[in-house]
């Protein structure tokens, strides 16, 4: 044990914090579930990994500008029995990506259309999909003063990058 503050050091100057901040409750265990080192080893470059891919995932629902985080299963489809449930797990699926497909949902204010949108995105987000969601009237904002800036090919572009566009 005299090294396990050099070796939790190293592993926070290393920025494997989730490896660092595990390893003791691993120490600690030791006795009760002796583990090899490999598997040891495993366990906690498994939680480093799952903690990174998490941090990823987060950011990039950040990056996206959800107005707020639903999901799917946050929906509640009997509350809107004229949506079917199979076409919406479907794009939940995001197979209409790798087809190069166009979702549109058309409907009154307040049927969960933003939410359905949103949900698909974070999907796309936890995927590694690059999303990005945009009010269609800050849209048009951009683009006309993008226009009057003569900045309308470079901003056209900006957003034609993203695989999924939620407008």
């Amino acid at each position: 044990m005299a090294n396990y503050q050099a070796l939790y050091t190293n592993l926070r100057q290393l920025k494997l914090d989730r490896f660092a901040e595990h390893l003791g409750y691993l120490l600690d265990h030791q006795d009760e579930a002796p583990k090899s080192l490999s598997d040891a080893l495993f366990e906690l470059t498994t939680a480093e990994l799952k903690y990174r891919e998490q941090k990823k995932i987060n950011l990039r629902i950040k990056l996206a500008r959800f107005p707020y985080e639903k999901t799917l299963a946050d929906f509640d489809f009997s509350y809107q029995p004229g949506i079917n449930q199979g076409t919406i797990e479907d794009l939940g699926s995001l197979r209409f990506t790798q087809e190069n497909q166009n979702i549109l949902f058309i409907g009154t204010s307040g049927v969960g259309k933003t939410h359905l949108a949103t949900a698909i995105g974070i999907e796309g987000c936890k995927q590694g999909i690059s999303t990005q969601f945009i009010r269609c009237s800050d849209l048009i904002n951009k683009l006309q003063t993008a226009q009057v800036q003569g900045r309308s090919e470079e901003v056209l572009r900006r957003y034609a990058r993203f695989q999924i566009l939620i407008i």
